[in-house]
């Protein structure tokens, strides 16, 4: 019997990591600028919906920084209590962003029916000013982070957020400007509505994939099955059991399993073709590979016929 582990950490990664810490830092300093910006502004020129969009901004800076923090964590080493390291910080962070959006969604739900029945004049020229800045720190961000948040849970929720900050800005804009030419203040009640419906559906598929992640499912781009089938096409392998594949942090899956091969089968030859498929055709670097020997075949003695 024996086992067999593997891993490989990519210089790329590291490179990726940094880079990616750097854009939220870039973003979280924009943010939280002109996060200070809106709520002077909404203060002077009573307007609750600049209020409104600074509370959605103000989640925005908490994701911001609970990313950060989960980058960094995710530095640490592994020690004998934490052998995976901190790997989940990033899941973590990214399952509280999704609760702070939901909240978030929650609430413009709550304050948007208040203010259908009880509107409030809104001097509509500084809220459209200062809502078109807020717009324009929002794309920035959602650019500098577009690309990490394909590869990255993390970042994918606080892109979410960007984005979805975004939008409560053009409703504020939208607002500002109806309201400024119409007087009708029950546009902005309809904005908020339309924001939170926005909102609710990424937060669900950010927190569905976040749990998922957290009760060790199967990633949804491995096959389990098709797996199986591969490793038990290399020769001199018999069956898998024992199949394991979970997720440790974004791109970064981990696999167990037991084989068992044919008696006499070179088992350190066996474990090089397993470990090149898994990572070649499955992108699986670290590994935990049990081989178990086949039983030899008992000699079948003929007695002798006197």
């Amino acid at each position: 019997m024996a086992q067999a582990h593997g891993h490989d950490h990519t210089h790329d990664h590291g490179h990726a990591h940094h880079a990616s810490r750097g854009r939220l830092t870039t973003v979280l300093a924009l943010t939280l600028v002109f996060l200070v910006v809106e709520v002077v502004a909404g203060i002077v020129t009573g307007s609750l919906a600049l209020l409104a969009d600074a509370g959605h901004m103000l989640t925005d800076v908490a994701g911001l920084v609970l990313a950060l923090l989960a980058m960094k964590l995710a530095e640490r080493k592994a020690s004998p209590r934490r052998t995976f390291g901190y790997h989940r910080a990033e899941v973590l962070a990214a399952l509280t962003n999704g609760l702070l959006l939901l909240g978030v969604a929650g609430y413009i739900l709550v304050e948007a029916w208040d203010r259908f029945r009880d509107p409030q004049p809104v001097s509509s020229g500084p809220v459209l000013l200062v809502a078109g800045v807020g717009l324009l720190v929002n794309v920035v961000g959602a650019l500098l982070l577009r690309s990490g948040a394909r590869t990255s849970l993390n970042l994918r929720g606080a892109y979410n957020e960007v984005v979805a900050d975004a939008f409560s800005s053009i409703g504020v804009i939208v607002g500002a400007a109806v309201m400024g030419a119409t007087g009708w203040h029950r546009v902005d009640t309809l904005v908020a509505v339309a924001i939170a419906l926005f909102v609710l559906p990424r937060t669900w598929a950010l927190l569905r994939e976040a749990l998922h992640v957290l009760l060790e499912g199967t990633p949804r781009e491995v096959d389990l099955g098709e797996l199986r089938q591969a490793m038990e096409g290399v020769p001199g392998v018999k069956t898998v059991h024992d199949l394991h594949v979970w997720t440790l942090t974004s791109g970064r899956e981990a696999m167990s399993a037991h084989v068992v091969v044919e008696a006499g089968a070179p088992s350190d030859k066996i474990l090089e073709d397993l470990h090149l498929i898994l990572h070649a055709r499955f992108g699986i670097d670290h590994t935990t590979i049990q081989i178990e020997t086949e039983p030899a075949p008992l000699l079948q003695i003929t007695p002798r016929a006197d």
